[in-house]
């Protein structure tokens, strides 16, 4: 629907002139091609693990996403500057064309909006998603423009539209961009405190101390974490670990959990107990999970 459809407006904007429309041929273009990124990337990244990805391919989801990304950044330069030329050098455009093709594009662009917005909720699905409704917003400043040419004959109004939509699509691509570049990065998820479940962990009845934390996205929706526990003297660390697993899959719902247990004296210190006040909201073995 959406490359078939980028084939009608790049016909009918440059018949009629307009640059709305040109300009969302090339975002519907780009659409298709990111629509087929993010089909591919939903596929291969359902495989499971392997001898030679041992985390399977989840990841390749978050770099369909950063694709796309990199994909709309380029568009929105280019149409863009062809605005800034179209405001120094006005041409004529046939607003009642480009109003009939804008409300066609709009309708698809909703369908197709509808679509991905009940699909998964994941990196890849939100760079197609995104693709789409700027493709929308490209549609409707489209159909704007082609109103007010009719009506009142005023050129500039399809560049300036054209900018407008740019700047909205920029906004919303840099911070998927941000996530995409973070997620493979390894960086700690936005929602999670790497400090916060360190302190959390050494509260709990048992463990010493708490170093070598690292907590990581696999995903946009699995979260990893390795750890060194040090233990107190005399306490079983089955007991231990299966309450520090308890505790971060209700706390901070992180299920993929490696710790390596070390006994006194221990390595450098990160996280220290915590105290003794804190410590006994902290449930020991046999005492239920907090």
């Amino acid at each position: 629907m959406t490359l078939t459809f980028a084939a009608v407006e790049a016909v009918a904007g440059w018949w009629s002139g307009s640059l709305a429309l040109v300009g969302d041929a090339g975002h519907m273009l780009t659409d298709s091609l990111a629509l087929a990124l993010a089909t591919v990337a939903a596929i291969v990244s359902r495989r499971p693990a392997s001898a030679r990805h041992s985390y399977g391919l989840r990841r390749f989801e978050t770099l369909a996403g950063l694709l796309n990304g990199l994909f709309m950044l380029l568009l929105v330069v280019l149409i863009g500057w062809h605005a800034v030329e179209r405001l120094l050098d006005p041409r004529p455009v046939a607003g009642a064309a480009v109003t009939i093709v804008a409300a066609i594009g709009l309708a698809i662009n909703l369908v197709v909006a509808w679509l991905l917005s009940h699909g998964e909720d994941d990196l890849n699905t939100r760079g197609a998603l995104l693709h789409v409704m700027g493709d929308l917003l490209g549609s409707v400043a489209a159909l704007v423009s082609g109103v007010v040419i009719i009506y009142t004959g005023w050129l500039p109004v399809d560049p300036l539209l054209s900018m407008l939509i740019c700047g909205l699509i920029l906004a919303s691509t840099l911070k998927l961009l941000r996530t995409a570049s973070h997620t493979l990065l390894e960086g700690v998820p936005d929602d999670l405190s790497l400090p916060e479940i360190g302190r959390t962990m050494a509260c709990v009845q048992g463990v010493h101390s708490i170093h070598d934390l690292h907590v990581w996205s696999l995903d946009s929706s699995h979260v990893a974490l390795s750890a060194h526990v040090v233990l107190r003297t005399g306490w079983n660390w089955a007991d231990t670990l299966a309450l520090l697993q308890s505790m971060l899959n209700d706390r901070f719902g992180i299920a993929h959990v490696t710790l390596q247990p070390e006994s006194l004296p221990g390595q450098v210190v990160t996280f220290s107990p915590c105290p003794p006040s804190r410590a006994a909201n902290i449930p020991g073995p046999g005492q239920g999970h907090a």
